[in-house]
């Protein structure tokens, strides 16, 4: 009777784990998809209906832009910030920022696990936090 092969040996150099994010099939951030999902997600805000915002991509996240229609930040009624979506990898978490125009500043609001109910903030904006 003949004895079974030895197990082969492991090779003297091991291909490095893909990362975290990639070996689960997330998506690094900016990324297209989720750019697109926040410009729908903003068809539903409650402010400011009647102006066209932008989502651009900006490190870690995205950057919302918009007409300034009541001309209290821009008097001209320039494109301004409105909001800063960041994704902390780390933490799995969203970060909702809103803009200090008086400083110049982006100041955190929230955070959340998901993109859609950190936006709830943005959407709503009963104080004007966002949209001046």
């Amino acid at each position: 009777m003949k004895s079974p092969d030895p197990a082969p040996a492991a090779p003297a150099t091991m291909a490095a784990a893909p990362a975290p994010a990639a070996r689960f099939g997330f998506r690094t951030h900016p990324n297209e998809v989720d750019l697109r999902r926040i410009e729908r997600l903003l068809e539903k805000r409650m402010r400011y209906r009647y102006v066209s915002p932008r989502v651009e991509a900006c490190e870690d996240g995205y950057r919302v832009v918009s007409p300034c229609c009541s001309r209290t930040v821009d008097e001209s009624g320039g494109e301004i910030d409105i909001a800063r979506l960041e994704y902390d990898a780390a933490a799995g978490n969203w970060r909702l920022y809103s803009k200090d125009h008086a400083r110049g500043e982006w100041m955190f609001y929230d955070s959340g696990r998901q993109i859609d109910a950190v936006l709830m903030a943005l959407l709503a904006d009963p104080y004007r936090v966002f949209w001046p």
